[in-house]
């Protein structure tokens, strides 16, 4: 009788054993996804260049419509993009970009991503300037 009870007792600790495993992998949803920051901690000192793709633009001292111009740029304007930030307003989240223009005067501030043309280097942004039709 002893030894059914020995054995009893292994099948409902190999039991409890399986449902704690078991109970551990079950996947858990998150509500708040993961989003990685849009500009590295660890990236260069800038991400890229780009064209300015709009006939004209107001580069801005902040990322918001409202803030201080700092300078305009014109279609076809090779910039150096330095930093990409989200920003919620009024619901609506916008893109932008902290800039510097490389040949308007150092011109340096915010514009919304949708105004530029992201290229890798600085020689791809220039094609791209130098193929635009108002350069």
């Amino acid at each position: 009788m002893k030894i059914c009870l020995n054995y009893r007792s292994g099948q409902v600790l190999i039991l409890l054993i399986l449902l704690t495993v078991f109970s551990a992998c079950i996947a858990r949803r998150d509500d708040t996804p993961i989003v990685p920051p849009l500009t590295s901690p660890l990236s260069q000192v800038y991400i890229g260049y780009g064209v300015i793709n709009i006939s004209f633009t107001r580069v801005n001292s902040e990322p918001d419509e409202s803030s201080a111009s700092q300078g305009y740029l014109r279609q076809g304007s090779v910039i150096k993009i330095h930093e990409r930030r989200l920003v919620r307003n009024s619901g609506e989240t916008d893109s932008w970009v902290f800039v510097e223009g490389i040949a308007e005067g150092n011109v340096q501030g915010w514009l919304r991503e949708t105004q530029v043309d992201v290229y890798d280097n600085e020689q791809q942004a220039l094609t791209a300037s130098s193929s635009m039709p108002n350069r």
